[in-house]
Formats: structure tokens, C-alpha cells, sequence
């Protein structure tokens, strides 16, 4: 049988020792009861022998664990545990941050080729321009001309005088030069209209050869002159490259330079000084 002094020390922790004096007097003269039952120490304390009895305050006291080398051991392997899913969660965020990163960084490279391409696309724009594809033109017509002979400069309309001045009008001038020679008569209102376009014309086409011989000093019939004036005669490397004649029926009998321009342009005669000028 357990002492108070047992029960006090806690060698038997499941037991409760309850200081609270016997409110039942009439008890007074019992010093045990059976199993389940209590008894009176000295001074009045109640002991309680019930394993199972509930306490005097209604709680049931839980016993207290010592820790020994076997709690240590499971501390210890919880820490590990819990260091272990620290680092484990600590290189999941460096990984979700590592791959963050990567697509901010392909991103930014990917736009940086966006806008790359953007700029390339604007500067093949403007190279395929129409201004630029016109002044391209221009500086290769220049250069064209430069190559073949074409820098020599005459800016106004040739008088041939006699038949011998037509002959080397043609045969002596460079290959590379285009010659334009206009048949005309005096009283012809559609011949004084057309030397005065030519006049125009020479000034803007200074590389190109123009001259004018009057149709008896050719030699041309009394028919010709009324029926084919007037009339162009176009020369290259000596041949006869154009023989347009009665020219009205194409320009009418009101006509200008521009009129006359555009059509030896048509005709391939002369080469739209637009083009390189």
C-alpha cells in the first residue's frame, strides 16, 4: 500500500492526491472503503485509490515524459527532417525564380529581334520606295550614258545647210550618240510649230544630237514636201533607227514639246530625262 508520502512524491503519478476536506461528516469513523473507494490520510487528506476516478476537479492529470536518448534521437531526426524540406523548398523557389528569369530573358531577346526585324523591314521599305527605286534609276541611267559617250553636251538645234553638212552629221558623230534630224519647209505651219518644240527639247536633252535641213536642200520631192512633212529622220551608229513622216497624224496640227516628247519616249527614241536628270 502506497503512503501519502508516495503519493506526494509521484511515484504513483496515475493516483491523485486532493487536499480538500471531507464535506461528509458522517464518514467520520471509516478508515477504508472498498476497491473504488477512497481513504482518509492525516490531517484530513483525501486520498483517492481509483486509477480511474476522475479528480476532484474534474481533470485527469497526464503524466509527464522524461526525455531520454531516444527522445533526443527523434528531435534530432525531426530537425533533419525539417532542415531537409527547408532546403528542399528554399531550391524549389530558386528554381521557379532561375526559370522566371530565363523567359524574362528570352523575352527581352525576343523582342530585342522584333524590334530588329522592325527596323529592317522599315529600311527594305524605304530602299523599295518609289523615290528611291527612281533616283537609283537615275544614277544608273547617268552612269550609262557616262560609259557610252554620252557626256558630250550640245543643248540646241543644228541649221544643215547643204547635203554634204547632212552626211557628216550622220557618219561622223560618235556611235553612242543619238541624232534627230527634222525635214521641214518653210511654209508649213506644222514645221515652224516643230522646230520651236525642238528647240525646247535640245535644251533639256543636251547629249542628244538635234539639227533641221530644209527639204529642197535634202533633196526631196515636190510630193514629199506636200504630203510627208513634217517629217523625223533618226540616226545611230550611222543606221536609221526612226522615219516618222507627216508627224500631224499623230500630234494633230496643235502640238507642244511635251507632245513631241512623250512621243519619241513611246517610240523609244529618247530616254525620259526624268529618269536621270
Amino acid at each position: 500500500m502506497a503512503t501519502l508520502e508516495d503519493k506526494l512524491l509521484g511515484e504513483k503519478l496515475q493516483y491523485y492526491c486532493s487536499s480538500s476536506e471531507e464535506e461528509d461528516n458522517g464518514d467520520d469513523g471509516d478508515d477504508e472503503k472498498g476497491a473504488g473507494g477512497s481513504r482518509k490520510g492525516g490531517a484530513g487528506l483525501t486520498i483517492n485509490t481509483d486509477p480511474n476516478a476522475a479528480p476532484a476537479g474534474g481533470f485527469r492529470s497526464q503524466g509527464s515524459t522524461n526525455t531520454g536518448p531516444k527522445g533526443v534521437v527523434k528531435d534530432w531526426q525531426r530537425f533533419k527532417q525539417l532542415e531537409a524540406e527547408k532546403r528542399e523548398e528554399t531550391e524549389r523557389q530558386r528554381m521557379e525564380l532561375a526559370k522566371k528569369l530565363s523567359m524574362t530573358t528570352a523575352t527581352s531577346a525576343e523582342d530585342e529581334e522584333r524590334k530588329r526585324q522592325e527596323e529592317l523591314d522599315a529600311e527594305f521599305a524605304e530602299l523599295m520606295s518609289e523615290d528611291f527605286l527612281q533616283q537609283y534609276q537615275k544614277q544608273r541611267m547617268a552612269e550609262m550614258l557616262r560609259q557610252t559617250g554620252h557626256n558630250q553636251q550640245f543643248g540646241k538645234v543644228h541649221q544643215l545647210s547643204t547635203h554634204e553638212e547632212f552626211l557628216s552629221c550622220v557618219e561622223q558623230e560618235n556611235k553612242h550618240t543619238t541624232i534627230i534630224i527634222h525635214i521641214y519647209e518653210r511654209a508649213q505651219s506644222a514645221c515652224i510649230t516643230l522646230n520651236n518644240c525642238l528647240d525646247t527639247l535640245a535644251s533639256e536633252y543636251p547629249s542628244i544630237k538635234f539639227a533641221k535641213i530644209c527639204s529642197s536642200v535634202a533633196g526631196m520631192s515636190r510630193d514629199f514636201r506636200t504630203k510627208g512633212l513634217p517629217a523625223l529622220l533618226v540616226y545611230k551608229a550611222q543606221a536609221l533607227i526612226g522615219n516618222f513622216v507627216r508627224l500631224t497624224d499623230d500630234l494633230s496640227d496643235d502640238f507642244f514639246a511635251s507632245d513631241v516628247e512623250s512621243f519619241l519616249i513611246e517610240h523609244g527614241i529618247i530616254v525620259d530625262k526624268a529618269l536621270y536628270n
